[in-house]
């Protein structure tokens, strides 16, 4: 009869080696094959090496006479030590300078399930070799369960809250979109929401520890598991490596089975405390409701069977169920076999850990079925009978649609099984335990089947936001809405003209503008033969624009989203509103700095979020500082991208990277700490560095120090300069500044960091014309404002309303002609208004009440009878009586207009 079982073969370039195919031939359910130009290649690579004659007893000159012992093998399992013989195998086969007689070795040992002996060695493989292959096979095993157990656990773990009753709001978790949220733990979190989906049972019961810590415990086991996956795939498909370098090989991969180890102890307790819970407390109780007693004796009988049901699975669960303390004990031993670096032993722990959890978990399972199902199942039920029907319990309530077909899945298999001669109950723990075995056959059939479960059906799966970018709610657009027409207000204020421009540019128009922070510009495909890449902010398109019109004067604001190539910390987003305001052209000596500075503080001040400053310093001050501490030229713009992060780091920190990362001595990062460290009111502080003859001297500084006395004496004779702050470690990273550069921070309680920036650019609209035109700008942050503006609502405890609906058109009864009439009407006379058709009156009321709607017309039957409407001050609570005729007139007194 022909072999039906899966060929896999080693050594072939077309195919990679996978955890589950190493798996498969450890447990004999796959047949192993060699790639024949591999093997062809170890034979001449043997023959070259006997043709050396190199002396087998000096291990120091050629690795070939260095032969590893079979000795190491007799700790580990069968399924380890194929799994183990098969990576060294592959191993051998990729590598140029393996020997025919270790392949032939190693092969005849896996195909024929042949134990060596212990005094038995590998020709040509070295310990180290050897030690690496074992380790690595331990995590192929390792790998493959592991994957499989973290669906299995999600799908259990449904199960038992089902079975609890259990309440499951610690899963009503979203990202949010700013890398501050765990990507596992959220996603845990949806798959067991889509699998309860519907559910009538869940949050029925207080919170239950062992549910609520799901997401979590489940998450960061699904996150190592990715990351052994990784590590071990890179193991599975590389040739043997030099002795020396094994050492960092193995110790780099126990790192990671050591935290699958913590992990697995705690995904095995929770479960235990689960299983421990449905027994004690919930198993008779389901079983006893799920009767439906005809008389008392019968009704007497079921709670008698359900009680010594309950009793009996408590005692086996005791017996059988491997308990926390053993999880413990198995845990401190590897706990020592690392610490001693015995890390064959180690990694055979992790994975009786394994195996140990996974029995946890089938017990679990059974517990949570035998409380859904078990009277279908100990009172009974047979082959042949329907088991199609939607799964209730516990006073008739549902259970989810994804945990209704997982059970259904698991009766119909259950109930294909044989029946062996013992009690219903072992024989139904048997059953369903080999079940849940990784190598059984109908395994493969039940992971699938979770699988599908959690993957189909989309319109359940919450979905998701890409990271660095999230959704506003009505509430939240209605705090926007407010500070744009703030912010526009003061633009237009200023006489600046709206402008637009392409949410994409041409990538030659945005690379090279924005320092060491190019790098995290978004591009896109090439698509039309262009290549094109996402704005990173509006100042380098509004300097295009500017040059592509010939223009030589103008005042702009603009209000977009810009992108950034981010990995999105707390706080930072990959898409976000910036609004700038930027004036190009030939003007008075300072004056336009002064004003961007102006409309800045008038800005913050009218958006109303508290206490700020505005920092401020000169580009080439900088530069003339920066020149005087001796820095060479060629280094400026990277020495201020460090200065510029002085913010975030300490001076060390940044004096680190200027020493160590930018080639500058000590000495001079130690006078560069000394300036940066100045900071002061603007008046005072200038006028201690205009006593520093250095900067004087200094061209660059000099011209800088003059032109900042013109702006600080604009902002004293403007009331505004008690909000600026004169700061020498302000750098601005972005290569096109020239001149005044500034940042305004929040001093309130929210950490949001910089809220504003901006500063003068004279060279950057000349790299896109023939002519140089000179400009400054700003930019406000503006999501960091909304931020604030949220957060102070927030302490003031402060109702925002979504809408500005100013009357509610309530008719009591279905007459929608009538609505359209009324409401008609309304919106012809510009007032803002709504309409709503439903019987009762309270209905309309708390429509109203919650939207906030100020006034409402309520029109019922006798109101049309008598040709009036009846007008209600909701916050007040006064009715008055209008006729119909005025009512608009009425209403728009009312509100003014």
């Amino acid at each position: 009869m022909e072999d039906q079982r899966r060929l896999v073969t080693l050594g072939g370039k077309g195919s990679a080696l996978s955890s589950s195919s190493v798996y498969e031939i450890a447990n004999r359910l796959a047949r192993l094959n060699m790639d024949s130009s591999a093997l062809s290649k170890v034979s001449s690579s043997s023959s070259s090496s006997s043709n050396s004659k190199t002396s087998k007893t000096d291990a120091k000159t050629d690795a070939v006479t260095i032969s590893a012992p079979f000795s190491i093998l007799s700790n580990l399992t069968r399924e380890e030590s194929r799994a183990s013989l098969v990576i060294l195998l592959n191993k051998l086969l990729l590598s140029s300078s393996s020997t025919s007689t270790a392949v032939n070795q190693l092969s005849d040992l896996i195909l024929n399930d042949v134990s060596p002996s212990e005094q038995d060695t590998i020709d040509g493989v070295s310990p180290g070799d050897f030690s690496v292959a074992l380790i690595a096979g331990i995590s192929t095993i390792l790998d493959h369960r592991s994957s499989a157990l973290s669906v299995i656990s999600d799908a259990v773990a449904a199960l038992s809250c089902e079975a609890l009753q259990a309440d499951i709001s610690a899963f009503n978790l979203n990202d949010s979109g700013d890398g501050s949220s765990a990507k596992d733990v959220i996603s845990v979190a949806s798959d067991l929401k889509i699998l309860l989906n519907g559910s009538k049972r869940v949050n029925s019961k207080s919170d239950e520890p062992a549910v609520a810590s799901v997401p979590v415990v489940h998450g960061k086991f699904r996150e190592i598991c990715r990351l052994l996956h990784s590590g071990t795939r890179v193991q599975l498909n590389s040739a043997v490596v030099s002795n020396s370098g094994s050492s960092g090989t193995v110790s780099a991969m126990c790192t990671t089975l050591f935290s699958l180890a913590v992990a697995l102890k705690d995904l095995g307790n929770i479960s235990y405390n689960r299983a421990k819970h449905i027994v004690d407390y919930h198993i008779a109780k389901d079983i006893e409701f799920s009767a439906n007693p005809q008389k008392e004796d019968s009704a007497n009988l079921q709670k008698k069977d359900s009680a010594n049901l309950q009793k009996e699975f408590s005692a086996k669960l005791q017996e059988e169920c491997p308990r926390p303390d053993q999880l413990k004990a198995l845990f401190a031993s590897l706990v020592s076999a690392h610490s001693e670096e015995e890390y064959v032993k180690f990694s055979h722990d992790v994975n009786s850990l394994l195996v140990m959890v996974e029995q946890i978990i089938s017990w679990e399972a059974l517990a949570a079925f035998i409380s859904l199902e078990g009277k279908d199942f100990i009172g009974g039920a047979s082959v042949g009978e329907d088991t199609t029907k939607a799964v209730k319990k516990g006073g008739n309530k549902k259970i989810g649609k994804g945990t209704t077909a997982l059970v259904q899945f698991l009766k119909d298999r259950l109930l294909s099984m044989p029946i062996q001669n013992v009690t219903v109950l072992e024989n139904l723990v048997r059953n369903f335990l080999s079940l849940l075995e990784p190598k059984d056959l109908g395994f493969d059939t039940l992971l699938k089947k979770v699988k599908d479960i959690v993957d189909s059906n989309e319109s359940r799966r919450l979905p998701k936001l890409p990271k660095g970018t999230r959704d506003f709610a009505k509430e939240q657009m209605a705090v926007r809405e407010k500070a744009f027409s703030i912010i526009v207000e003061v633009f237009k204020r200023h006489g600046a003209s709206a402008l637009d421009t392409p949410a994409f540019e041409m990538r030659e128009t945005l690379m090279g503008k924005y320092g060491e922070d190019s790098k995290l510009i978004y591009d896109l495909a090439d698509q039309g033969g262009e290549l094109c890449s996402l704005r990173y902010d509006l100042t380098v398109p509004f300097a295009r624009y500017v040059a592509m019109n010939g223009l030589t004067s103008f005042k702009r604001y603009q209000i977009a989203k810009v992108y950034r190539r981010d990995n999105p910390s707390k706080g930072r987003y990959r898409e976000f509103y910036q609004c700038d305001f930027d004036i190009a052209g030939q003007f008075e000596k300072m004056m336009p700095d002064f004003e961007v500075i102006k409309i800045l503080t008038e800005l913050l001040d009218e958006l109303d979020i508290g206490e700020y400053e505005v920092k401020l310093n000169h580009r080439k001050l900088l530069d003339g500082m920066l020149a005087i501490c001796g820095v060479p030229q060629e280094k400026f713009r990277t020495i201020c991208s460090s200065i510029d992060k002085l913010d975030k780091q300490s001076f060390e920190q940044i004096k680190r990277e200027m020493v160590d990362e930018k080639g500058l001595s000590n000495e001079i990062s130690d006078r560069i700490g000394t300036f940066v460290k100045w900071r002061g009111p603007p008046v005072e502080l200038l006028s201690k560095l205009k006593q520093e003859r250095s900067f004087l001297e200094n061209n660059e500084s000099s011209l800088a120090l003059d032109e900042l006395e013109i702006m600080f004496k604009a902002l004293e004779k403007s009331k505004c300069i008690d909000k600026v702050v004169f700061d020498l470690s302000l750098a601005r990273g972005l290569d096109y500044y020239t001149g005044v550069i500034f940042e305004a921070v929040f001093k309130g309680a929210a950490q949001v960091g910089s809220i504003a920036a901006g500063g003068r650019y004279d060279n950057l609209i000349g790299m896109f014309g023939t002519r140089q035109v000179p400009a400054v700008g700003i930019s406000l942050g503006i999501e960091r404002v909304f931020a604030i503006m949220e957060q102070l609502q927030k302490d003031k405890n402060q109702e925002i309303r979504a809408t500005e609906t100013q009357v509610l058109v309530s008719i009591l009864g279905d007459d929608s002609a009538l609505a359209a009439e009324l409401v008609g009407e309304l919106w012809n006379a510009k007032v803002k208004a709504e309409f709503m058709i439903h019987k009762k009156v309270m209905k309309h009321i708390d429509r109203a009440r919650d939207a906030k709607i100020p006034w409402m017309v309520l029109v019922g039957e006798r109101e049309l009878s008598e040709g009036v409407v009846k007008l209600k001050d909701v916050v007040a609570a006064i009715d008055y009586e209008v006729p119909r005729g005025k009512l608009v007139d009425d209403i728009c007194r009312r509100l003014g207009m």
